[in-house]
């Protein structure tokens, strides 16, 4: 017998990376008779009405937030820097100044969102969606957590590694919201306004507590235990003492033909734009019915966009200085080490798909040999389902899992976040093996583009070459198809009791 059809609200940043997994949970609430809506960005506009939820502009319904200024990853962070006059912060520092700040402007917003809809339960993000907690708070609604990294140690680890780049400690860090008077006086204002406990070391104190995770019903996250970051002692005891719930249903894997969200680009202009003249899948199968091996090659949807210190024109910021590749040296040399490696005019070759991005400038100075085909943006999990030899990949958390969960065996090129920890762990496991980002001076660029390149073109060929990777690969994938996957997520989120006042932390 069907559930009693609900009214979910999914609240979502533009990260693809953090939305992805939520489609295929909406489309299968759809298909089960329950409205589902989102709050996000246009440019996900397709991929989010794919599943048949109904989509709405978080620009056009925070108007608080986003009159008169640009969106960009982490909201408007940008011109938030300009006008509390600090353009000359590392991006975190920044983030760490002003995402209350933020929140506070966009609160006004996701209330009437969720009171218009008449929202029973919200779904979040629960690293970059703060401020959808905060409302389901003040409206007493069920709010659950769609963790999309390797589980909740995962956020101590990343922290802490972001901290260390900048040459920050937690105590520095503590120090730099504690003192930030716009900072205080907003905490002040949400306290008055709304009575919600919040202040500066709510997500700091210890080291990657997630306040969303504290604060919600459960979280589910998409990997396995066997798969997940260690969790710290004193951050598993604060969890406890919570009464925190998370719940491992490893990678969602939406439907063969589903669209998926991609193209991280915030400002207008020429793209590559999407190719309707080759289809991928056909052209894979094609080439596995001739006997042809498969790689495929995607950096991810965040360094081939536009976003401020990790996108494609930027270097990344280590102790608030410029270093190393910008994100387009970077996919370019890897794309570069896969020629070097496998390209040939040979009618036996292996078939190379090779996935951009949206940048029109993408293939520059680049020669592509015949046996590859390069696109904007290709169908992930269909190619992966289609049968890939090897998955050479940045290593987000959504790849590596989707990429294990099919026995895929990997060469990872981290760029960032939790990239670096994956590309370890597919070292540490023996699926595939990793070629890690250079941290070099500027100057240095030109000598190391040349190194890394060679690099990446030895790991492809060893991991081609080698079954042993596939093999273990393989076994990873049955133990994730265990955790129950869309089936179980969704069986959690009907479970919740709708009418239930929300959890508080420490209840």
């Amino acid at each position: 017998m069907m559930s009693q059809p609900r009214r979910f609200a999914f609240i979502f940043p533009m990260a693809s990376g953090h939305l992805n997994p939520s489609l295929p949970v909406a489309r299968a609430l759809v298909e089960g008779g329950h409205q589902v809506a989102y709050l996000c960005r246009e440019q996900m506009r397709d991929a989010i009405e794919g599943t048949g939820a109904a989509f709405h502009d978080e620009a056009l319904e925070m108007p608080e937030m986003y009159e008169g200024r640009s969106p960009d990853m982490f909201g408007a962070l940008t011109d938030m820097q300009k006008e509390y006059g600090l353009e000359n912060d590392n991006m975190m520092v920044a983030m760490m100044k002003l995402k209350e700040i933020m929140s506070e402007m966009m609160l006004p917003g996701i209330l009437r969102w969720l009171k218009r809809l008449k929202a029973q339960v919200v779904v979040c993000c629960p690293l970059m969606n703060r401020d959808a907690c905060l409302a389901t708070e003040i409206l007493k609604i069920p709010c659950v957590g769609l963790l999309t990294t390797a589980g909740p140690g995962s956020m101590a680890s990343l922290f802490k590694d972001s901290l260390d780049k900048m040459g920050l400690s937690m105590e520095e860090c503590l120090e730099h919201r504690k003192n930030y008077q716009p900072l205080q006086d907003c905490f002040q204002r949400l306290r008055a306004k709304y009575n919600l406990k919040i202040d500066y070391n709510d997500e700091m104190e210890p080291i990657g507590k997630c306040i969303v995770a504290i604060n919600s019903v459960f979280t589910l996250v998409t990997t396995a235990e066997f798969l997940a970051d260690p969790l710290p002692d004193n951050l598993r005891k604060t969890y406890e003492a919570a009464k925190t719930k998370f719940i491992y249903v490893g990678p969602l894997l939406d439907k063969a033909g589903a669209k998926r969200a991609a193209g991280h680009k915030f400002k207008e202009g020429e793209t590559t734009g999407e190719s309707t003249e080759s289809d991928p899948v056909a052209q894979l199968k094609e080439a596995k019915k001739d006997g042809q091996k498969v790689v495929y090659c995607s950096m991810g949807t965040v360094i081939t966009g536009d976003s401020p210190e990790v996108g494609w024109e930027h270097r990344m910021k280590v102790e608030n200085e410029p270093k190393g590749f910008t994100g387009k040296e970077l996919c370019q040399a890897v794309w570069k080490g896969a020629f070097e490696a496998l390209g040939s005019d040979a009618p036996d070759a292996p078939l190379l798909l090779i996935s951009l991005g949206p940048q029109g400038d993408a293939l520059e100075n680049l020669q592509v040999p015949k046996n590859a085909l390069c696109l904007p943006v290709m169908p992930q999990v269909d190619l992966l389902k289609s049968g890939v030899d090897l998955f050479l990949t940045h290593g987000g958390q959504n790849s590596f899992m989707e990429s294990l969960s099919l026995g895929t065996p990997v060469v990872v090129c981290p760029g960032f976040a939790d990239q670096p920890v994956n590309a370890q762990k597919a070292a540490d496991l023996a699926v595939g093996l990793q070629v890690p980002r250079p941290i070099c001076e500027v100057e240095d660029v030109p000598t190391e583009l040349l190194k890394y390149q060679g690099d990446v073109a030895k790991a492809v060929t060893k991991v081609f070459n080698d079954m042993s990777f596939k093999s273990r690969a393989e076994k990873c994938a049955q133990e994730l198809r265990d955790a129950g996957g869309i089936d179980r997520a969704v069986e959690m989120l009907l479970s919740i009791t709708v009418d239930q006042p929300q959890k508080l932390a420490g209840a």
